[in-house]
């Protein structure tokens, strides 16, 4: 299986993006994995929230495939613990899925296409977090549930 997670707009951190890059890197030794940033819309100041939600969306659909499996990181999404997302990890990777796309969206959120398109929504926090820092999280956890998965020592219960 591969993981693809899609987020919108750039990480202006550079201590951020180094974070965000070390888990990038260890996350390549259990599967295979792509970050794939879309470019703030520009003009952005000049649309409406719904209108910034749909291009963004168009963005979105660009970069996926017809069996791509696309969940949303949404804050009405489900919530996992660490352990219980390894386990939803796995269930994927069991069901023969081939690329598991996550998505972050921007600072509205998601048109309703890409809602209509996926096929579930996960949260990882009922507090917000500005979508830069959720892809750190999101890496962060991908890769602690891989080493759940191997039973190593990262996570501790």
């Amino acid at each position: 299986m591969k993981i693809k997670v899609i987020a919108v707009g750039k990480t202006d951190s550079k201590q951020l993006s180094e974070l965000i890059h070390i888990y990038e890197k260890r996350l390549g030794f259990y599967v295979n994995f792509e970050l794939d940033i879309i470019p703030d819309i520009k003009n952005s100041k000049n649309l409406s929230e719904a209108q910034q939600k749909e291009k963004e969306g168009e963005l979105i659909l660009k970069k996926l495939q017809p069996t791509d499996v696309l969940v949303l990181l949404d804050e009405g999404g489900k919530s996992f613990s660490s352990i219980k997302f390894s386990e939803y990890i796995q269930k994927k990777m069991n069901a023969g899925t081939k690329q598991l796309v996550l998505v972050i969206g921007g600072p509205y959120g998601f048109s309703e296409t890409i809602y209509q398109k996926s096929q579930g929504k996960i949260s990882l926090s009922a507090m917000t977090f500005s979508h830069q820092m959720v892809r750190l999280f999101l890496v962060e956890q991908l890769y602690r549930a891989f080493t759940i998965l191997r039973n190593e020592p990262y996570h501790h219960q």
